[in-house]
């Protein structure tokens, strides 16, 4: 199926915050991303906006494996829930599986895990599709 692979298209944002995409299935992605220090905020923990990041770019990832390869997506609503606090120093993994993909629009949801599988976030995000010739 097109866009199901693991490489994407060259992105400043995914190298500068080092994610990396480690499994792409239909309607499915695993997506990490190690976090420094460079992430903390006031408090130490990691950086909600971070984590937020994270979790679209694995649902974006998973909605992309449902495409063609001249449809496009974007998010226009995004919603995080933070469970627990990530540190600097932790891998953090995100889950993401499109719930619906329609003509116009699709969803997703995606659960962010730290080590041993702590829940960190969980989010749910809503896309904008074009698909094939409407994407012109």
């Amino acid at each position: 199926m097109p866009g199901c692979s693991t490489e994407h298209v060259s992105s400043p944002a995914w190298s500068w915050l080092g994610l990396r995409a480690l499994e792409a299935d239909a309607g499915r992605a695993v997506v990490e991303m190690d976090c420094t220090d460079d992430m903390r905020n006031h408090r130490g923990t990691v950086h909600g906006g971070f984590i937020s990041a994270l979790a679209d770019s694995a649902m974006g990832r998973a909605m992309r494996s449902l495409m063609p390869d001249e449809g496009r997506h974007a998010s226009f609503d995004l919603k995080l829930s933070f469970i627990s606090p990530a540190q600097a120093g932790e891998r953090l993994r995100a889950e993401g599986k499109v719930v619906h993909a329609g003509r116009r629009t699709g969803v997703c949801e995606c659960r962010v895990e730290g080590p041993g599988g702590r829940l960190v976030a969980t989010a749910s995000a809503t896309f904008f599709l074009q698909r094939g010739t409407d994407a012109d």
